[in-house]
């Protein structure tokens, strides 16, 4: 073979920042997209407003809300210290702590969400999701505030949203 069709298929980007642990403690903030930002984690019909506070998730979206809350149990040292699920996907800011010296290793940010998505495809029989995940690091308290706000109002602002489909 010449390589030439090797050559020619997409290569996926890394989107880590190079050379960064990301198991030291900070704060992160992460995108989670479903495959093919299928809207599935919201009841079809959905919306926002006063019927999103009643909550229009699917069983689905159910799942990856108890899934979502068993992370702080999970890990010792990681909190999810804020989070939406939208109808195609997930934002969450993941806070990771300095070990208190009883556990050897700290999971990174990639094991935690690999585990993560595993387990709700397991449980629902087929993965739903995209191949990766956006993260940033937090960086300051402003970074951190804009983060959480955005989060909080996400769902309002719904049909505005740049995976709305």
């Amino acid at each position: 073979m010449d390589g030439g069709y090797m050559d020619e298929l997409p290569r996926r980007e890394n989107i880590r920042l190079k050379n960064y642990d990301y198991s030291q403690a900070g704060y992160y903030f992460i995108t989670i997209c479903s495959k093919d930002k299928k809207s599935l984690f919201w009841e079809v019909g959905g919306t926002c407003g006063r019927q999103f506070e009643i909550s229009p998730l699917s069983n689905i979206g159910e799942i990856i809300d108890l899934e979502i809350n068993k992370i702080n149990s999970i890990y010792e040292n990681v909190e999810i210290n804020k989070y939406v699920i939208m109808p195609n996907h997930i934002h969450m800011i993941i806070i990771l702590y300095n070990g208190n010296g009883r556990s050897k290793t700290v999971p990174t940010i990639s094991r935690i969400i690999q585990q993560f998505k595993g387990s709700i495809s397991k449980q629902i029989g087929f993965s739903l999701w995209q191949k990766s995940f956006y993260d940033h690091i937090i960086r300051n308290e402003q970074e951190y505030q804009e983060i959480w706000n955005y989060i909080e109002t996400n769902p309002l602002k719904w049909e505005d949203d740049k995976y709305y489909i």
